[in-house]
Parts: C-alpha cells; structure tokens; sequence
C-alpha cells in the first residue's frame, strides 16, 4: 500500500458554525440536485416512448453494475471519515484509501440518516483510520540449498580438470624452448 497524506477541514466534533462558503455551496447543490431531477424526468419520459432506448438503456445499466460487483475491496483499502453534514449532524462515511479527503472520493453531499434530508453538503471531516489492518507483507521464501554432488559426480569432474590441466601443460613451453626461441630470433 502507498503512503497517503489525509487531509481535514475544521473539525466535526467541535462546535461548528457555518460559513458564507458553506450556505452557498449547500445552495449550488441544491439546485444541481434540481437540474438533474430535471433531466432525468425528461430522459425517463424519452425512454418511455422509445422501447429501443430504454432497452439500451437498461443494458447499460446492467453491464455497469456487473462491472461494479466485479470489483472488490479490502478492508485495508477502505479509509473511514468522520464529517459533519450542512444540518449540524455528524456521520461516518467510507472511501478508498487513495483518497486525501471525503470529497475528492465523490463524497461532496450525503443524505443525513438522523434528520432525513438529502443532498447535504460535507462542511467539515477528519480521517478516522482504515476499516481494518493491512496484511503483513509476505515474507519471500529462501532459495532451497544447491544440491549436493555425488561421488560419481564429484569423480567425472576431477578427471575432466585433470584431462584439461594436462591439456594446457602440454602447450606451455618448457625454459629451454623459450631461451632457444629467443637465441634464434
């Protein structure tokens, strides 16, 4: 696993007041929430009158979510976030662990489950830890001892140094045909 640098904002479970940033972005939020209410009902009502479309719609759909069961998650990839919620409640949200904060990780509005309201914007979170423990690292395995050699082995191979070590003193020249080759030259 690599090494990753959380980040907080302000923190949840401390008094919080919210600011001029925090009423604006819950307010942006709101209206994007109303947008795409918007433009669902308008793509829900062009599926109803195209089979075709919304057959290729919900194909689409099926082949995502079989994409998304495929993918599965560790409990040591998984960082738990504790934030505070636009309404003044505090919740415990969950993201890969490669995410430096709760946003990043698409977490930008959660519903509340103790109030009920929806599309609340995070205004504060900290980092609480990892769902569980990483595995230890595996140990690699020593390589097996060589193999120890046979007498049979050990034979063959001191007969053929010894072949080879009469081989080489047989080419080596003796002193007398060096001074000789060196009077004749």
């Amino acid at each position: 696993m690599r090494a990753v640098e959380y980040r907080s904002s302000g923190v949840p479970l401390e008094d919080y007041k919210l600011t001029h940033w925090d009423h604006r972005r819950q307010k942006q939020s709101e209206e994007s929430r109303e947008r795409i209410r918007l433009q669902v009902a308008e793509d829900n009502a062009k599926c109803r009158a195209d089979p075709v479309r919304a057959e290729r719609r919900r194909q689409a759909f099926e082949n995502a979510a079989k994409l998304m069961q495929s993918f599965k998650t560790e409990d040591h990839e998984i960082m738990r976030w504790r934030v505070r919620l636009y309404c003044g409640h505090i919740i415990e949200t969950k993201a890969h662990y490669t995410y430096t904060d709760p946003i990043d990780a698409g977490g930008y509005s959660k519903r509340c489950p103790e109030c009920g309201n929806d599309d609340l914007t995070v205004v504060a979170f900290e980092p609480i830890g990892l769902l569980g423990e990483p595995p230890k690292p595996a140990t690699p395995q020593p390589p097996p001892p060589p193999k120890k050699p046979t007498r049979a082995e050990l034979e063959r191979r001191v007969k053929a140094l010894e072949e080879e070590n009469e081989r080489l003193r047989s080419k080596v020249p003796t002193e007398s045909e060096l001074t000789s080759r060196g009077a004749g030259s």
